[in-house]
């Protein structure tokens, strides 16, 4: 019976047991439940159109105002700068974002049969992640039918070979030689990174291309130091089967500010610098002392360049430039050699009497043949006849020019380095970059900047071929 009972009992707390655990795991699968979210993936996509009101591609439109409504809330960035609209109007329309929609309310009354395109290029964002929405472009035409046809072209600088995506392109239809001074462009389109332009939605006719960088605002071309360039002839997007290429160039050079008219304190006592590398001579190029202040007394007899002996040497030359604040010593320099420099103070001085505090002695050495690198490139397609000039350069200061007069070309004394080339084709055969003229129709000279960038080491010969 006392056994029975046990057995009883045991079979009610296994069966309390089971219950408890059974109440325990509904608890805790319930708290799961309930937690903190773990979030999904990132939003990456760009805002949605999902209705224009008139639509997009409307035809015969006649309002004025737009409205489009996309999957998200939006924002406009930046609309100012990001806006265009073909063709161009007087007036800007005011656009406007609330919530999920944007409305455009248009100002100029619009031309018959006439396809219209507002492109807001990268003003459009989605508000929580701020995906851009990329080139976007609503289109209508006051007429039956929309405007299809297209122009592509690549706009590059024509000094330096490069791309300068600030430049616009402008688009006059039916114009004469003078419209691009004194009126503002029927189209524009922004250049690309690559410096690639489109128009599209264009309607027959004959246009004249130009690129201008607005440095007023006026949108029109009115400043000779304003980069520009023109395309040679009109031409028609109906039968145009080539893209356009065209250089931009800046007729004058913009003038550099004036110096600050505040004083400085005057300097104390009159400093001389020199141009060693690395405290040796360079075998191509002048040894220079550059003073502090401009001098006024310049007696070439108190600098003396002398041997290892203290004997004066004979063949040398001493200059000093314009500004009175260079002085030069010309001479062909043997390779390895020790000289000395003496420069006596009382040669020296400026407007106020300031000397240098002594006679100053400068002992150096010229480079060796070995701190120089060996260098050979093979042209590939180069026009010769168009006088080519080969630029070295080390960021944008231009370091070495040399004439290349046949396809292999071979310097044996180049000091090392790492620089990025540019070839000039200066047709005039003056040795500089010429600029053009529109009002001559002169299209300025060309330049190529080559994506092959040259290393050249000491005592090395470096071997490349350039295809252009």
């Amino acid at each position: 019976m006392y056994q029975k009972k046990n057995m009883i009992k045991r079979g009610i707390i296994f069966i309390g047991i089971v219950f408890t655990c059974q109440i325990c795991s509904l608890f805790i699968t319930g708290c799961a439940q309930i937690g903190s979210p773990t979030g999904g993936p990132k939003d990456t996509s760009a805002p949605v159109l999902i209705k224009a009101i008139p639509s997009n591609n409307q035809t015969n439109f006649s309002g004025n105002k737009i409205t489009l409504s996309f999957d998200e809330y939006v924002d406009l960035q930046d609309i100012q700068s990001n806006l265009l609209v073909s063709p161009s109007p007087k007036n800007n329309p005011s656009i406007k974002s609330n919530l999920r929609t944007i409305t455009i309310k248009l100002k100029d009354s619009l031309l018959p049969n006439t396809t219209y395109a507002i492109n807001f290029s990268n003003a459009i964002k989605d508000i929580n992640e701020g995906n851009v929405l990329n080139n976007f472009v609503y289109t209508f035409s006051t007429g039956t039918y929309i405007d299809s046809l297209t122009l592509e072209g690549k706009l590059m600088m024509a000094e330096t070979g490069k791309i300068d995506s600030s430049l616009n392109v402008l688009l006059y239809k039916n114009a004469s030689d003078t419209d691009v001074t004194t009126r503002r462009p029927d189209y524009v389109a922004k250049l690309k990174g690559d410096g690639s332009f489109s128009f599209k939605n264009l309607p027959s006719g004959n246009f004249k291309i130009f690129a201008l960088k607005d440095g007023d605002g006026n949108k029109y071309y009115n400043a000779a130091t304003e980069p520009f360039a023109f395309f040679d002839t009109e031409i028609n997007p109906l039968d145009s089967n080539n893209k356009i290429q065209m250089f931009a160039y800046s007729e004058k050079k913009q003038e550099v500010n004036a110096p600050s008219t505040v004083k400085k304190e005057k300097e104390k006592k009159l400093k001389l610098t020199n141009n060693f590398i690395y405290g040796k001579q360079d075998l191509l190029n002048t040894l220079q002392l550059t003073s502090n202040v401009p001098l006024q007394q310049f007696d070439a007899d108190s600098i003396i360049l002398m041997d290892t002996s203290f004997v004066k040497i004979k063949d040398y030359t001493i200059h000093i430039d314009s500004l009175r604040k260079k002085i030069s010593i010309d001479k062909k320099w043997p390779s390895n050699e020790l000289f000395y420099l003496v420069v006596f103070k009382n040669g020296l001085s400026d407007s106020s009497g300031l000397t240098l505090l002594k006679n100053d002695t400068i002992k150096f050495f010229t480079k060796s043949i070995s701190d120089y690198g060996s260098l050979k490139i093979t042209f590939k397609n180069i026009d010769l006849t168009q006088h080519p000039i080969l630029y070295f350069l080390e960021g944008e200061n231009i370091k070495h020019t040399f004439q290349i007069q046949n396809e292999n070309w071979e310097n044996k004394m180049m000091l090392p380095g790492d620089f990025s080339l540019r070839i000039l084709y200066d047709k005039n055969n003056n040795g500089q970059w010429d600029p053009g003229n529109y009002k001559l129709k002169l299209q300025p000279e060309i330049s190529i900047s080559l994506p092959e960038k040259i290393n050249i080491k000491a005592d090395w010969e470096n071997e490349r071929e350039i295809v252009l």
